[in-house]
């Protein structure tokens, strides 16, 4: 039997609202039900964002804590075989000092020579070995030569960049000093090096200088 369904009578409107009821959502349901997961999805992706570059910023913090600490290792196993043995110009001429020293803002912060150069290949020379650390456009770079007397620079080894600054202090004789005043073969028992570095701002190291003989 069919019956007739008049919207315009208030008892078949309700009839029909119940059955848009138990057919499914609404409109206006759906709607909500959009805007809802609309937000959620958004609320995902910028979690999932925020996640990667933080993984980005811990990377890039993780590699600049490796530079720090190979320059480190590498500044400690220099100085700790420092030699009071002064190096000659290509004219012949011997340096003033044993231990080069920069004051802040020179190019040079450290030049000395040091022991236990380490000869794999069994060549024809010294086990001694001039090194020098310079501030070069915000770089720390080490360079050597490959003779101790006369010879030229080698190219520069990058160890930090974003360095700001560089102070130096030197232990020598029972006291702090803030300039080198060693004589001609002369070492500093310890050195204090602040560098001040972008990311990190200043970190102070002490490295000790073995007094040994030449």
């Amino acid at each position: 039997m069919n019956v007739r369904v008049d919207p315009s009578r208030p008892n078949d409107r309700r009839l029909i609202r119940g059955r848009c009821l138990e057919a499914g959502f609404t409109l206006v349901e759906m709607l909500v039900a959009l805007f809802v997961f609309g937000l959620i999805a958004a609320s995902a992706v910028a979690v999932m964002a925020y996640a990667v570059d933080g993984q980005e910023v811990v990377r890039g913090h993780a590699g600049e804590i490796a530079a720090f600490q190979r320059a480190r290792a590498l500044l400690r196993a220099d100085l700790g075989q420092a030699a009071p043995r002064r190096v000659r110009d290509a004219s012949g001429q011997p340096a003033r000092r044993a231990f080069v020293a920069g004051a802040p803002g020179a190019p040079v912060l450290l030049g000395f020579v040091r022991r236990g150069w380490s000869n794999p290949e069994g060549e024809a020379r010294a086990s001694l070995q001039y090194v020098e650390y310079r501030i070069v456009e915000g770089r720390l770079e080490r360079r050597t030569r490959p003779a101790l007397d006369g010879a030229a620079l080698s190219a520069p080894q990058v160890l930090l960049e974003g360095v700001r600054s560089a102070r130096l202090r030197f232990r020598f004789r029972g006291d702090w000093l803030d300039g080198w005043p060693g004589g001609a073969e002369t070492l500093p028992d310890a050195i204090a090096l602040e560098l001040e570095l972008d990311g990190f701002g200043r970190i102070e190291q002490l490295f000790l200088v073995p007094a040994v003989p030449a």
